[in-house]
């Protein structure tokens, strides 16, 4: 699954892409599982015209800050992605190779811009999601997140206060959202084990 530097990785790409330009064609899948809470046709109609300010992300979350609401929320999921037709996009070796061709296998939205690029997200297990937002950082799920780890890292003495006494193993804590945005199972083995700390250890007894 992609975590904090895969993630980090797409925004990147979606911002060479995407700020400063104006969508100029979207195509949706007809997809209803990844596309959620609005009709693919409702979703191209309302990103089509829009200038994409920045690309903005908070843990696995990645959304447009466009010129007027409401704003794209993307997640990756299991095996999602943002690609181009370059082909620089990141393949996971857990993840399905969309293929070299565009528009890439899985796709789920293709964006057009003013000055000719294109960008698209795949989603082959149709665990990624597509969302739409008002206010993005005040609606869930980015509502629900705690610090992001390459963006706001708390002092050592704020993270301790953070672990408090919470009854639970360390690495259930690292994967809680809530606690630190965008860790999954991998960032919390090599953060684990390069503390030589057991992922089973109470939190608590730190």
């Amino acid at each position: 699954m992609p975590e904090l530097p895969e993630v980090e990785r797409g925004r990147r790409m979606a911002a060479e892409v995407a700020e400063g330009r104006v969508i100029r064609r979207v195509r949706c899948a007809d997809d209803r599982i990844v596309i959620d809470g609005i009709a693919p046709r409702t979703l191209a109609r309302r990103l089509t015209g829009r200038t994409v300010r920045s690309v903005e992300r908070l843990g696995k979350q990645l959304w447009f800050e466009l010129d007027q609401p409401p704003m794209p929320l993307f997640h990756f999921g299991m095996t999602g992605a943002f690609h181009v037709p370059e082909g620089n996009h990141l393949q996971l070796e857990s993840g399905i190779d969309p293929g070299s061709d565009w528009p890439p296998r899985f796709w789920k939205i293709q964006l057009e811009f003013d000055d000719g690029g294109r960008l698209a997200m795949t989603s082959a297990r149709r665990f990624g999601r597509i969302k739409m937002r008002q206010t993005p950082r005040e609606e869930p799920p980015l509502s629900k997140l705690a610090f992001d780890p390459l963006l706001s890292m708390p002092t050592a003495a704020a993270f301790a206060k953070r672990i408090g006494g919470r009854r639970v193993t360390l690495k259930g804590l690292l994967l809680d959202q809530s606690f630190a945005a965008g860790v999954g199972n991998w960032i919390a083995d090599e953060v684990l084990y390069q503390a030589r700390l057991d992922p089973r250890r109470g939190a608590d007894s730190l």
